[in-house]
């Protein structure tokens, strides 16, 4: 039997999606797992309670009054791969690079009122220990602190990434395919669906228990829990439903299930008007089977969840009020005047486990009279299609981009201008919902300054959502890796950044 090398972790993954591990940039799931095995940030969040915030390489922090000056003061000893330590100037640098290069996930540090005419007089370094933050306007000290924690608040190497500067680039054509930071691995290698090669830090302020880290690309299943039988792999990342279930029963391997802040939920367009009546939406929540597709078709890979927030973030709601009642779902269509039912056109994804729910969907609502025409398409074909509002009910999947409430919160919740050629094009916008009093009470919710009376906000805009929102929510990702026996001190949480290797031993 082959057998992975002592002192060396493979794991056998699906990485055709990373294009670049530069943090600035890096907005794809196997991109943000590297960079959070790199380089490290201001605050962070712990995996067995990924709601609290704790400092990194902030050793403490404070808020003014006016709740629009943070100053942060960095901790001692932390240092990069090049072993030179790591300095306020280091983090004012990387946050205003990441203003000004402004890629995709920018927006989560702009929205705090940082522009690339503004940011060096914004964001600056007062000596070598402190970091100085000031906003446009207060805002909630958990709400920056959460978007800092991001992947694109990762703290880089001035120096080694200005040494590879290609005009203005700020290192990006460098950094793209290399690392500067100070997390627990440095990048050896990276090719492109082939494999990605992690080093040790020798100056990691905590050495890794494993000196090296290779993630090979292998996109089909099978092959990966081949591999991982026979000692090609150490970990296998995805396994799917009916695989799952036959590793529970092999003695050699073990299964780490992690719940994902990643959301599966239907979109009814407000557009239609059969949809936009109250007791419709009602009825479709009503009539959904959720527990039986649950157990019948992803048992190992989703779970239900009923709230726009995913189970881990602050103020997630985790009852699930809805059970299927088809009695009472057509009492609501009878009072909506629609007793003999409607057509509808449904967009989903043509691939397991999506066209299987998609299908299951279908006939639950052909009990209560909606007759859906289905609409197959790949991922990319759903996703137009919402964001151009051209779909009745489509079944989507949401990834959040940062560990706050807020960005579900925002996506689903506000809608300030329901215009075509509207500037915020939200989840809401794409749903033609448009509320203005709760746009303005979510946007409140991300200013209001005291945490627990935030949380409480979340809550109650959870809830009032399930009655009212055009958004069925179904299931939460679950995803599971699957480990040999010897194996031990797998770290997994809600983001991908925080799949961490460092304290990863085997046998």
């Amino acid at each position: 039997m082959a057998q992975t090398p002592a002192g060396v972790l493979v794991i056998a993954k699906q990485i055709s999606d990373l294009t670049s591990v530069d943090p600035a940039e890096s907005f794809e799931w196997s991109g943000a797992e590297v960079c959070g095995n790199v380089y490290q940030k201001l605050v962070t969040t712990p995996n067995d309670n990924p709601a609290q915030l704790t400092g990194e390489l902030a050793e403490s922090w404070a808020v003014s009054d006016d709740g629009r000056t943070f100053t942060f003061r960095m901790r001692q000893g932390s240092r990069f791969a090049s072993g030179n330590p790591v300095s306020a100037e280091d983090a004012a640098w990387s946050l205003q690079r990441a203003v000004i290069m402004n890629k995709s996930p920018a927006f989560i540090i702009n929205q705090f009122g940082f522009t690339k005419d503004n940011v060096a007089e914004r964001i600056r370094a007062t000596d070598l220990r402190t970091l100085v933050l000031q906003l446009e306007e207060p805002t909630a000290p958990s709400f920056l602190l959460f978007c800092l924690s991001a992947v694109v608040g990762s703290v880089i190497e001035k120096a080694a990434a200005t040494a590879q500067a290609r005009g203005d680039d700020l290192g990006n054509a460098w950094l793209k395919a290399n690392t500067a930071g100070s997390g627990p691995y440095a990048l050896r290698s990276w090719r492109a669906n082939e494999s990605i090669v992690l080093e040790a830090n020798p100056h990691a302020t905590r050495a890794p228990a494993t000196r090296r880290v290779i993630t090979r690309h292998v996109a089909d299943p099978a092959v990966q829990l081949l591999g991982l039988q026979r000692g090609d792999f150490d970990i296998a990342r995805n396994l799917l439903a009916e695989q799952i279930s036959q590793v529970s029963q092999d003695q050699r391997l073990r299964l780490h299930a992690q719940r994902r802040a990643s959301v599966m939920y239907l979109s009814l367009n407000q557009k239609v008007p059969q949809l936009a009546r109250p007791e419709v939406r009602q009825a479709i929540k009503m009539a959904i089977d959720y527990e039986g597709i649950q157990r019948g078709l992803v048992p190992n890979t989703y779970a239900v969840n009923q709230s726009f927030l995913p189970q881990g973030f602050p103020g997630a709601l985790a009852d699930t009020p809805f059970r299927q009642d088809i009695d009472g779902a057509r009492a609501l269509m009878s009072r909506a005047g629609l007793a003999g039912g409607f057509d509808a056109s449904f967009d989903f994804t043509a691939e397991a486990p999506f066209m299987d729910i998609a299908q299951a969907i279908q006939a639950n609502l052909a009990r209560i009279g909606i007759r859906l025409r289905m609409n197959p398409g790949d991922s990319r074909q759903v996703v137009s299609r919402t964001r151009a509002r051209q779909h009745d009910i489509a079944q989507v999947q949401w990834g959040s981009d940062y560990f706050d409430p807020n960005t579900n919160a925002e996506a689903f919740l506000i809608n300030t201008d329901n215009s075509d050629d509207a500037r915020n094009k939200t989840l809401a916008w794409r749903a033609s919902w448009h509320i203005p009093e709760i746009s303005a009470r979510t946007l409140a919710a991300r200013k209001e300054p005291d945490a627990a009376r935030r949380n409480a906000m979340y809550e109650t805009l959870q809830r009032e959502g399930r009655e009212s929102s055009p958004f069925v929510m179904l299931f939460q990702l679950i995803e599971n890796s699957v480990t040999r026996a010897s194996v031990t001190g797998l770290d997994t949480g809600p983001m991908s950044d925080r799949y961490r290797y460092a304290g990863i031993t085997k046998a």
